[in-house]
């Protein structure tokens, strides 16, 4: 897929226990930038679970993924991840 930087989904809350994921595209390739309070501890734990989110549904290396973090579980957070990837390709086509 193409990358569309002027194309943006979203998915998720900034409720606590969730998080906010924002998918748009990249020219510079998959960028995945993660904000909140576990970063510091899980920043490596939640990068692979994305990418492999990713990768499980095919998506391609032009995307920037922004992630605000309030303490979700990783199986929120491919959910979200999942959700904003799957709004953003309908978007892109």
């Amino acid at each position: 897929m193409e990358a569309n930087a002027m194309k943006t989904a979203q998915s998720g809350t900034l409720e606590s226990m969730d998080c906010l994921v924002v998918v748009t595209g990249s020219d510079a390739g998959r960028i995945i930038e993660i904000s909140g309070g576990a970063v510091v501890r899980f920043k490596a734990s939640m990068e692979k679970h994305i990418n492999d989110t990713l990768d499980a549904l095919g998506a391609g290396e032009h995307l920037r993924v922004l992630v605000q973090d309030n303490g979700a579980l990783d199986v929120v957070l491919g959910a979200r991840v999942e959700a904003a990837y799957k709004r953003y390709a309908r978007l892109a086509i």
